[in-house]
């Protein structure tokens, strides 16, 4: 890689790293609208009371419109760096399918804003309930490809043979299933106020899960990529399982203050949006790292074996 190359790679891996960290503040505020049920505070769309929303008085931002229309407006900033991203990719990017990756994140922001958009217009619920799980998705993506863009992840290292790599490297794909459809019945639970039993299952599931993955790792693959990805998860997880509680407890057993009660049920959110993500991670560094041990010496067993075969046979 020459220099203009390598300055071309950093500038994609920022704008990467900007998309993700971007995408943070766009889904807490789309939990908080949530929360607050400031989701149809503005009745009509792409349109804010008719006005261009980029030009939308900020005095007449009050109440629910303030949080519905501010997220219109971040969505829109994470939308435009989006663009920027697949077009940056597109232009700069020699690997064929991390062009197609930005191009993919792109294609889904825009399906991202249109059922949100359409929310709005047709009043469908289960469009809003899309329109959370593709946020969750679109996020993992972001991240996906801050992490693809690194320098950490062009180096050509060669992978280490080890001999459990796919029971590990299933562990971590399960993990991060399990965390997706604990998000899809999150979000269920957040709009419709159904599947509370099987959030609370898939709850306890996935931190049995996270634990042994966490085991697995500190035990027999103390390697630094994977044990600061698995250490934060098992942090998120344990705050996971605070704020899920407080949020029980602040709706079915005591009251709690209206700020409070908001800020835990939408940092829930967050949370569960960065578990997904680190699950991925960690999902992808395992592959990235460990190939299955054995198989070429395998390989190389069955390889002499079938040339004495045939020499048996000529003789």
């Amino acid at each position: 890689m020459n220099v203009k190359d390598g300055s071309s790679s950093k500038i994609v891996h920022r704008l990467a790293v900007l998309t993700a960290l971007c995408t943070i503040p766009l889904l807490f505020v789309g939990g908080l609208v949530t929360t607050k049920g400031a989701g149809l505070a503005v009745p009509d769309w792409p349109t804010t009371f008719g006005y261009n929303p980029f030009l939308y008085p900020w005095s007449m931002m009050v109440g629910n419109i303030f949080y519905e229309h501010s997220h219109r407006l971040v969505a829109a900033a994470v939308g435009l760096l989006t663009v920027v991203l697949a077009v940056a990719l597109w232009l700069g990017e020699k690997q064929r399918w991390l062009r197609r990756l930005g191009a993919a994140a792109l294609a889904l922001v825009i399906a991202q804003g249109v059922v949100g958009g359409l929310r709005v217009v047709l009043l469908e619920q289960t469009l809003a309930i899309v329109h959370a799980c593709l946020a969750q998705a679109f996020f993992a993506l972001a991240v996906s490809l801050a992490l693809f863009t690194s320098d950490e992840w062009r180096k050509s290292s060669p992978k280490v043979d080890v001999p459990d790599a796919g029971r590990l490297q299933r562990l971590c794909l399960i993990t991060t299933g399990l965390v997706y459809v604990q998000v899809i019945f999150g979000a269920v639970l957040r709009h419709t106020g159904e599947m509370l039993a099987l959030h609370l299952i898939f709850s306890t599931i996935v931190a049995v899960h996270v634990v042994l993955l966490g085991a697995r790792i500190f035990k027999r693959h103390p390697d630094r990529q994977l044990l600061r990805p698995i250490s934060l998860l098992s942090g998120l997880l344990l705050a996971q399982i605070i704020l899920g509680a407080a949020a029980y407890m602040g709706k079915f057993v005591m009251a709690l203050p209206d700020i409070l009660a908001i800020t835990v049920r939408t940092s829930h959110v967050v949370v569960g949006s960065l578990m997904l993500a680190t699950s991925l991670v960690l999902a992808l560094r395992s592959f990235k790292l460990f190939s299955r041990g054995g198989l070429p010496q395998e390989r190389k067993f069955s390889g002499v074996g079938a040339a004495r075969r045939a020499g048996e046979i000529s003789a």
